[in-house]
């Protein structure tokens, strides 16, 4: 059971309140105590990457006196890697007070699994990955919405600090309209490029920006028993081997079936993750708290209701 529509504490930014529109966070975000009970924010459209609202400039102090606490005491002398995030604090409570309400999305995009370890579960999204050898759970990462990376970080071939080999990512697709599994990976897969081996957020090349790409592989999967689409890019770069990203795109099991893009960002050459662990990770994703049949390329399960097959 999902938590009602409301406002809640940002799991990426606990010094925020975030809007839950009862199946999904929406980009919309306040000040905590700001008054009013929770009223549904005006409609409005977002892009795929995070904005944040504007604040008053009261509210703007506030908050980057929350931030610069934060960095000055929280710190535990770790450099921060290129590719992926911290795990957010706090289970979100309306309005900040009294408990979290049941089924609330808590810490981050991911979390262990009841009694099973080598389970990372994305509450939000209502789906569970399966935590292979060589993968471990996200720590001092700075992307939002990972789920898994492997463990370490190295030098970047090009500029900037450190890289890790591989990561995982799992969010709810909000920037479109669009539903169909095809098109939604076909779109996603070359902002997913662009995230991983081309600029980072303060401008700077670590892997010297992408000269080309090829598609490898692309085609149907039946992903927990939904039918879905993935697309995957082999990338060369200007500094280091390069690498490869993959956008799986497939119905949520959960809510109102929005779709759910799942990105893969592998590099290439030594120590990174076997190729094949894209299609082990695909093959032994569930539904959240249920038995369902899982997938993977090739198998040919019929979508869920809410879902439409696509044509190859």
């Amino acid at each position: 059971m999902t938590p009602a529509p409301g406002w809640y504490p940002d799991p990426h930014a606990p010094h925020l309140e975030r809007w839950w529109d009862g199946t999904a966070w929406t980009e919309h975000r306040r000040a905590p105590g700001t008054p009013g009970g929770p009223v549904p924010p005006s409609p409005g459209g977002f892009g795929g990457r995070t904005r944040m609202i504007a604040l008053t400039a009261a509210t703007a102090v506030l908050v980057a006196a929350v931030v610069t606490g934060t960095v000055l005491l929280g710190g535990d002398g770790d450099p921060e890697s290129r590719t992926g995030p911290a795990t957010a604090p706090s289970a979100p409570a309306p309005d900040g007070t009294g408990p979290a309400p049941p089924g609330t999305p808590s810490e981050s995009a991911s979390g262990p699994s009841a009694g099973d370890p080598d389970i990372v579960e994305d509450q939000l999204n209502g789906v569970t990955f399966p935590l292979l050898d060589g993968w471990v759970r996200p720590e001092h990462v700075s992307q939002d919405d990972v789920v898994m990376t492997t463990p370490g970080t190295h030098d970047c071939p090009g500029e900037g600090s450190v890289c890790r080999h591989g990561l995982v990512v799992s969010r709810t697709v909000t920037a479109s309209d669009e539903t169909s599994p095809r098109l939604l990976a076909e779109e996603d897969v070359s902002e997913a490029a662009e995230d991983a081996f081309e600029e980072d957020a303060l401008d700077r090349k670590p892997y010297g920006g992408i000269e080309s790409h090829q598609v490898v592989e692309s085609g149907p999967v039946a992903v927990a028993g939904r039918a879905g689409y993935f697309v995957r890019w082999r990338v060369t770069t200007g500094e280091g081997p390069g690498g490869y990203v993959q956008s799986l795109v497939f119905p949520s099991t959960a809510g109102t079936g929005a779709p759910i893009v799942v990105r893969y960002v592998f590099e290439a050459g030594d120590g990174a993750p076997p190729l094949a662990d894209m299609d082990r990770i695909t093959r032994g994703i569930r539904a959240a708290g249920g038995a369902d049949p899982g997938g993977g390329v090739g198998n040919s399960l019929a979508p869920a209701p809410r879902s439409t097959p696509d044509t190859p």
